[in-house]
């Protein structure tokens, strides 16, 4: 747990912020292509390619933050952000094409947003929560699930799509549970109980 400071507009400028800036408007290219080969489940090798390049910015983006000591309060609001937008956008349009069952996608959706309302929360009171390990596995997860789905050899494998996405659940879940304790026990020891 530790405090965290102001944000600074000209933090955006920043390359690593640029890169995760960059994540997200591409994201909707992602979706596009995934609704575009709905006759195929939104299974191509365009859709693996752009989501492996957006994942890749997701490490690259940290990398060059922590190799240039340029790490800022909006990278650490944008990255996570960016995943949510890349992640949830792209298994929604995975559920649209029939490719995703929505309830694995329905439950890593509320676990996203009820985690960023308690960091939200906790933030406003001036706790930062830095990311876990867990919490790196489950974006890893998440898109290997996505990958999984739209890997054209596997179009008409489901077994392997429902069992990816049924993994990234349980370490979603499992990332959530340990954010909740961190955080809750971060907010009694700064409220002195």
């Amino acid at each position: 747990m530790s405090q965290v400071g102001a944000y600074s507009w000209a933090d955006l400028r920043l390359t690593a912020n640029l890169i995760t800036l960059g994540r997200i408007l591409l994201s909707p290219l992602l979706y596009v292509l995934i609704l575009a080969a709905s006759d195929s489940a939104g299974t191509s090798w365009a859709v693996v390619a752009v989501g492996w390049v957006l994942g890749a910015s997701d490490y690259y983006d940290g990398w060059v933050a922590r190799s240039s000591g340029s790490e800022s309060r909006w990278g650490a609001f944008l990255d996570p952000l960016a995943d949510k937008v890349m992640i949830l956008g792209a298994a929604w349009c995975f559920v649209a094409v029939d490719r995703l069952f929505w309830v694995p996608v329905l439950i890593i959706t509320a676990r996203e947003l009820l985690m960023s309302a308690a960091r939200t929360r906790w933030a406003r009171d001036g706790l930062s929560l830095p990311a876990r390990h867990s919490a790196k596995l489950k974006t890893l997860m998440q898109g290997v699930a996505l990958t999984v789905a739209a890997l054209p050899p596997l179009e008409n494998v489901d077994w392997a799509v429902s069992l990816a996405i049924w993994l990234a659940v349980a370490i979603t879940l499992y990332s959530g549970w340990r954010y909740w304790a961190d955080g809750r026990a971060g907010a009694i020891a700064a409220s002195g109980q």
